[in-house]
């Protein structure tokens, strides 16, 4: 997929639900995975020509695993001219070593997220960019109702009245597909995950679950997509129109 491409999904999302408006400085969360980066390609191809006037700052938060390396990244920022802060913190230990979790995931977001904005905050922004794509929001829907009886995803648009700061998601019309697609065509130097829980998760079962069903049932993601725009869930009232 091209950057264009990628530019008119983003600008689609970020127009259809109001996510950014003129003087906003965006932190891009910045894992080193292929939709983060994504989201700093797209986020910064748009700053050149979107009528409102934006800034982006590229953040990541380090989990304190040896093995992870990030001068690919640090590179790319420089190649783009955008600030990069990486927060180091000892999650890695706390979650692994001290706590021993069964389920390190919650623990691990719950730590991971309270880095995130206290930098956030600390680099003066008042928006956050996560890159959470359509498949991340039909399986989270998927998470829900299987593990909690409940039909819910996250928003397009959060804002969070404890830190005031507003998560927004600006690549929820991309598909995965199309963002591994960006990624080999342009040679993005995606950072593999040190995590040991990476890959034996809930929501991994749930993601390959996704895949089974829609090959079964073709378009069977996009019709649940569009049942979730068109289901009343607070946030995507009136797909944000």
């Amino acid at each position: 997929m091209k950057l264009q491409q990628v530019l008119s999904y983003v600008r689609r999302a970020i127009d259809d639900y109001h996510m950014i408006a003129d003087g906003d400085k965006i932190a891009v969360g910045i894992s080193g995975g292929k939709d983060s980066l994504t989201l700093l390609y797209a986020l910064h191809g748009l700053m050149r020509f979107y009528p409102m006037h934006f800034t982006i700052h590229a953040i990541t938060v380090d989990l304190g695993f040896e093995n992870l390396n990030l001068n690919g990244i640090q590179n790319l920022c420089d190649s783009l001219n955008v600030e990069y802060t990486v927060v180091k913190t000892d999650i890695a230990q706390v979650v692994f070593e001290v706590r021993k979790e069964d389920n390190p995931c919650a623990l691990c977001a719950k730590m991971r997220k309270g880095a995130l904005n206290t930098a956030i905050k600390a680099a003066g922004c008042n928006k956050v960019a996560y890159a959470h794509h359509k498949d991340d929001v039909v399986e989270t829907m998927l998470l829900s109702l299987i593990y909690e009886g409940r039909f819910h995803t996250f928003s397009p648009v959060t804002y969070l009245d404890r830190m005031d700061l507003t998560v927004i998601r600006p690549l929820m019309y991309m598909n995965e597909a199309d963002v591994i697609g960006f990624v080999h065509k342009y040679n993005v130097p995606v950072v593999k995950s040190p995590c040991p829980a990476d890959g034996y998760t809930k929501r991994e079962y749930v993601k390959k679950l996704l895949r089974q069903l829609n090959q079964e049932n073709p378009g069977v993601k996009e019709r649940m997509f569009t049942a979730i725009q068109t289901g009343n869930l607070k946030g995507w009232e009136g797909n944000g129109k």
